[in-house]
């Protein structure tokens, strides 16, 4: 492997940091081992590449294998929030300012990769968490690739998503068996036949990058801002049209468990150029409104 070693200037929580990059528990593109090890496959822009990650005594260890090794270590400082600066928060709510204080290691990642999380957050459009997952995972097992280095062998299973083009010619089928309906699945495939254009946002300022994205028919507000905190690290892109969270939001700052989005941003408006923070902040600290419907009913169409 290809190796660097990284000191942060700032304390540094390497998994509550790369946590949003993950989805799902079994994630062919992360994994978290027994000795405490974080891997991440992605196709970067020299190609596949493998990363691995461990902390030791304040140091971030880095490998990688692959083409896109070098890639990977290059961004390794933008990946851990180097470029992210959190001494500008002032919490205005004990609720946040004691969750900040708890996480003081929180930075909020850049990955500089537009379509690998504009893809997974296509698949969540709509539907329980569970059966993205599940979607991401399958066709990531069927077409993708396995990830460079020892991830990809027979104890990590890692793998690598298509290629812009390889998402463009998967079949009809292969979607329904995955449980993706055609307006994701057109989205997705409209997404990546200008890939090019897409990844361009991730070096444009959060709200051209946003509306770059949102040229594509099917991509949205929801979508564009999950995409955007990703790979721009934007601290200021709060999620809109979510079906949770102006309710969470609404509940841990003014006990309103039925807030909209409209009442969601008059809460946040005294974080502005931070509401995306506050609110990671507060869905961390765990305060959230006691369930008082049934969970979202599953609808995955393979099985009609």
């Amino acid at each position: 492997p290809t190796t660097r070693t990284y000191t942060p200037p700032a304390p540094l929580h390497l998994a509550l940091t790369l946590a949003p990059l993950r989805r799902g528990p079994a994630d062919p593109t992360f994994r978290t081992t027994p000795d405490g090890a974080l891997w991440r496959s992605s196709r970067t822009p020299q190609g596949p590449g493998t990363l691995r990650l461990a902390e030791r005594n304040g140091t971030v260890e880095a490998q990688a294998w692959g083409p896109g090794a070098d890639w990977f270590l290059a961004q390794l400082p933008a990946l851990l929030g180097e470029l992210d600066d959190p001494t500008v928060f002032e919490p205005r709510h004990r609720l946040v300012a004691e969750s900040a204080r708890r996480r003081a290691g929180l930075r909020l990642t850049r990955t500089g990769l537009v379509l690998e999380n504009l893809i997974p957050s296509i698949l969540e459009q709509k539907i329980t968490t569970d059966e993205a997952y599940r979607a991401w995972r399958l066709l990531l097992h069927r077409h993708g690739e396995p990830a460079p280095g020892p991830a990809g062998g027979q104890d990590l299973r890692m793998r690598v998503m298509p290629d812009a083009r390889g998402w463009t010619l998967i079949p009809s089928w292969e979607w329904h068996r995955a449980g993706v309906d055609n307006k994701r699945a057109s989205t997705i495939i409209r997404a990546a036949q200008v890939a090019r254009r897409m990844e361009e946002a991730a070096d444009m300022d959060p709200v051209r990058a946003r509306a770059r994205l949102e040229l594509v028919p099917g991509i949205g507000p929801w979508t564009s801002a999950e995409t955007i905190q990703r790979t721009n690290g934007a601290p200021d892109e709060v999620t809109t049209g979510d079906l949770h969270l102006p309710h969470t939001v609404g509940y841990a700052l003014a006990g309103n468990r039925d807030a909209t989005d409209e009442e969601m941003l008059e809460l946040l408006a005294p974080y502005a150029g931070q509401r995306h923070r506050a609110a990671r902040l507060i869905l961390l600290s765990g305060v959230a409104p006691a369930r008082r419907q049934p969970k979202m009913r599953k609808t995955n169409i393979a099985e009609w």
